[in-house]
């Protein structure tokens, strides 16, 4: 198991991850706080609409709390300009359309622009493309792409925007969604590999309950807009994500002393069809 770093990376202090009126009276939203550390890797899990985007831009910066501060390297976001925040944290939305037909090669290469003097950068997007499995793609347009090559393309410019920076914040969107189970199994690989030897920081929007258990150090659950639980990702966590998600789970051991879940039906509520 490698050793995570316990300095603190991000953190948020006393937020209200919702905007407006919804911070509100009666209606507002309990404050939390996290921290990230060094190296950490993060799931954030939760129904559908449960705010797990939301939370993933208050991390990112790319939006301000309505309450509280977010601190990323002892600075606020405030006083981060978006050309130098782009040299320490890298985002991959959930929705990352491109307006025009742009080459793949150009799009990652887009990852390096905030660069002043950038002399490997035509290597670092070939290596980045090879890693996420997109450099068979460099040539092509994007809007002739499929659904898992656009997601693999964004991903090589999440890695050639961080390539040759150490102690960044990596931050995806379901980045497994669009790929079949094998590309699945190789991006949480090289997500793992390039975030450990580089020190980053990873903090996954994900909706696969076992992707995260066995992947990520810990786990943010959030439900109806709030942080339900922020626990640690290991057979402990099972009774918590059942009483999120209103299931029951079972737990079955693996060949590697790991555990998959899976959710036990309720026979009186599946209709039968004949």
């Amino acid at each position: 198991m490698t050793l995570k770093s316990t300095i603190t990376l991000l953190q948020l202090n006393d937020v209200c991850s919702s905007h407006g009126s919804v911070c509100q009276a009666s209606q507002a939203p309990k404050r939390f706080s996290l921290r990230v550390s060094h190296g950490e890797r993060l799931a954030i899990l939760g129904p559908s609409g449960a705010g797990k985007t939301t939370l993933l831009r208050l991390m990112s910066l790319d939006s301000t709390p309505a309450k509280g501060e977010v601190i990323f390297k002892g600075r606020t976001g405030q006083r981060w300009s978006i050309a130098e925040l782009s040299h320490h944290r890298a985002v991959m939305p959930q929705s990352c359309q491109v307006a025009f037909g742009l080459e793949v090669r150009l799009v990652i290469a887009l990852a390096r622009v905030a660069r002043v003097s950038d002399p490997f950068a035509s290597e670092i997007v070939l290596q980045a493309a090879r890693l996420a499995r997109a450099d068979h793609l460099l040539a092509r347009r994007c809007d002739t792409l499929s659904g898992g090559e656009y997601a693999r393309v964004h991903l090589a410019r999440v890695f050639a925007q961080l390539w040759d920076v150490r102690d960044g914040l990596i931050l995806v969107d379901e980045p497994l969604a669009a790929l079949d189970l094998s590309l699945q199994e190789h991006i949480l690989q090289v997500l793992e590999v390039f975030a450990t030897e580089r020190q980053h920081a990873i903090v996954a929007v994900l909706h696969d309950v076992n992707h995260a258990l066995r992947a990520f150090d810990r786990l943010l659950l959030m439900k109806e807009g709030q942080l339900f639980a922020d626990i640690a990702s290991n057979r402990q966590a099972v009774p918590v994500l059942e009483s999120l998600y209103g299931l029951t789970l079972e737990c079955l051991g693996t060949a590697d002393n790991a555990f998959v879940v899976f959710p036990v039906p309720e026979r009186s509520s599946v209709a039968c069809i004949r």
